[in-house]
């Protein structure tokens, strides 16, 4: 299968650097809210301080 890059480069190419630092910051706290919501479904019986640590560590360590 060949990756199809041709809608994506001209998009990316026409940003600047701080809208490029601004749509990645968008993305990772994106991601984080996902791993929040995703760790209450899956264990409601966490506290939100718990949920808050295993997010932290997720993000820092790559562990799921």
């Amino acid at each position: 299968m060949q990756k199809d890059e041709t809608n994506k480069a001209p998009l990316l190419n026409n940003l600047t650097a701080e809208q490029k630092l601004i749509e990645s910051l968008r993305l990772y706290f994106l991601a984080r809210e996902l791993k929040t919501a995703a760790l209450k479904q899956f264990n409601p019986e966490l506290s939100e301080e718990e949920i808050e640590r295993k997010v932290k560590e997720f993000f820092v360590y790559g562990k799921s």
